[in-house]
């Protein structure tokens, strides 16, 4: 179905930039953690792989790989808006959120859209679910309004969950994910958020940028339509995108302390994923990647390394289209206090499955997104990084 925008301006746009604060909370599995309970290890690619439907009419998202998440920012959806604390996930391209639909546990913890209360809303009908780790979050697709940064895009088709099993939600802070990734990727084949506005021609540029803090709670931020050079130093750096599903890039060698380890030698492909908050390795070359780092697993399956050790730790390195991309130590390792004991462990998980054109597959998530700006060009599909301030 066409969607009809209409474009309403209400927020201070501050040099031609349309700004979304993202802030930083604990993460699902952080949250469970304090609780004494462990989520298991799912594969995070598993979220790239196309899934089966239940049932006629349905479609599928992934969901496995969110109990990591960090930053959220806020959205409204319907007449009168209401709002929504949101993932903004380019690994993904469905918008959903809460809804009164459901009255589990876990939806009962967050702000739910009521339909009923907006006077624009309209029904489509078609469900679908979303598989992660311990059970499904079930939906059904709807219309309405949607407001991000003070763009307001109407008839956008929206997902509110019915059903959400298990407790892993239920800790949650964000109410809803927004995706961000390509048309192609869309469950229900609709238009997702970010084309219906890149449509609208508002935005001085068909982009969108990305800047986590490292630290801090507060001060990240998703820019629509124009680069913010306030938020990085140096030269950025643009790469094509060789898949337009994700935002997938090429990577042409991994260095360790600056030696080549051979690993890209036949070419790798890495997803850059806001939604993902790990650095993800393939499967084949974690055990030498976590031997030459100096961890020990324990367990629970984690990596975990000595903290006095941290600065003695090597630098990692991506190769992309001949610019390195290192990651000091400081970035790769998550430092945890757990009952007044400080612990160390490598921000870095495998994944088991290869790209859609069988290389070897690297996720970008949020541990090599907090040392680098991102710039997402959908005119020129391509992808750019700058050492983040």
């Amino acid at each position: 179905m066409k969607c009809l925008i209409i474009v309403l301006i209400s927020a201070v746009l501050v040099e031609g930039i349309y700004r979304v604060p993202l802030h930083k909370h604990k993460s699902m599995r952080q949250k469970l953690l304090e609780k004494g309970e462990r989520l298991p290890y799912i594969d995070p690619a598993l979220k790239y792989q196309p899934q089966p439907t239940e049932f006629s009419g349905s479609s599928s998202m992934y969901i496995n790989n969110y109990a990591d998440t960090t930053y959220y920012g806020a959205i409204t959806i319907g007449t009168p808006p209401q709002s929504f604390q949101v993932l903004f996930d380019t690994g993904s391209s469905n918008l959903w959120v809460d809804s009164i639909y459901c009255n589990t546990a876990s939806c009962n913890a967050h702000n739910k859209f009521n339909p009923q209360q907006s006077s624009t809303f309209s029904a489509n009908g078609q469900t679908f679910y979303l598989p992660y780790g311990t059970g499904s979050l079930y939906g059904v697709f709807g219309y309405d309004t949607v407001n991000v940064a003070g763009i307001y895009v109407t008839h956008q088709e929206i997902g509110m969950s019915t059903n959400e099993p298990g407790q892993t939600f239920e800790v949650a802070v964000f109410d809803g994910i927004m995706g961000m990734a390509y048309p192609s990727l869309a469950s229900g084949g609709e238009t997702p958020m970010m084309d219906n506005i890149f449509s609208l021609g508002l935005l001085q540029a068909n982009i969108f940028a990305f800047y986590l803090t490292r630290g801090a709670t507060e001060g990240s931020e998703l820019s629509l339509g124009v680069v913010d050079t306030s938020k990085y130093q140096g030269q950025l750096y643009w790469t094509p995108v060789t898949s337009e599903t994700y935002w997938q890039i090429g990577v042409q060698s991994f260095l360790i302390n600056g030696q080549e380890t051979g690993w890209c030698s036949q070419g790798c492909q890495s997803i850059v994923d806001t939604g993902t908050s790990m650095l993800t390795a393939p499967q084949g070359v974690l055990a030498s990647l976590m031997q030459s780092i100096g961890a020990q697993q324990n367990q629970y399956g984690n990596y975990m390394v000595d903290c006095s050790q941290i600065n003695n730790l090597p630098t990692l390195t991506f190769v992309v289209s001949g610019n390195n991309f290192p990651l000091p130590p400081s970035a790769y390792i998550i430092q945890n206090n757990e009952n007044g004991n400080l612990y160390c462990s490598v921000g870095i998980i495998p994944t088991y499955l290869p790209s859609q054109n069988g290389q070897p597959l690297w996720i970008m998530g949020d541990v090599f997104l907090r040392e680098y700006y991102s710039v997402y060009d959908r005119s020129n599909n391509q992808v750019g990084f700058a050492s983040a301030v």
